[in-house]
């Protein structure tokens, strides 16, 4: 995460993992896992992902393809989840191997729509206004919705 990179309310950003991609999951304020998580990308987007890390976890196992979700049909979005099973046909036991390592009852994880709704829903909530991150000269980031900025 660049330098200077932080919330514009002055709470605690704590980068906790990294994409593939040199992005980073950054816990937001003080406490445990339960704190939001906020993800901040290289290209200079933020935002709010989930309210906790078992919230990440499942938008990750369910719908590792969240990043292509913003804006698009649920046509769209079917065809993009679609190649992404394309490109990984073990997926679905992958998925269940990193459920059941973690503890997680596949019965019990959502399904793709929820996790994805939950996603938007997040990003517009007063939640994601408190968790808007800002560049090293105060600017906000781009939002990852673009819904989150106030």
């Amino acid at each position: 995460m660049e330098e200077g990179v932080r919330l514009a309310s002055g709470a605690r950003l704590e980068q906790f993992a990294r994409a593939g991609s040199g992005d980073a999951f950054c816990f937001v304020g003080e406490g445990g896992e339960e704190r939001p998580v906020v993800y901040v990308g290289l290209d200079g987007e933020a935002g709010l992902l989930a309210l906790g890390l078992p919230e990440l976890v499942q938008l990750c196992l369910v719908a590792p393809w969240w990043r292509d979700a913003p804006g698009r049909t649920p046509e769209e979005l079917q065809a993009v989840a679609d190649e992404y099973r394309e490109d990984l046909p073990d997926f679905a036991r992958r998925r269940d191997c990193a459920a059941r390592a973690l503890g997680i009852d596949l019965d019990e994880l959502p399904s793709a729509a929820t996790v994805l709704a939950r996603l938007v829903e997040r990003s517009r909530g007063p939640v994601a206004a408190a968790c808007l991150v800002v560049g090293y000269e105060g600017d906000p980031l781009d939002p990852l919705f673009n819904a989150a900025r106030p």
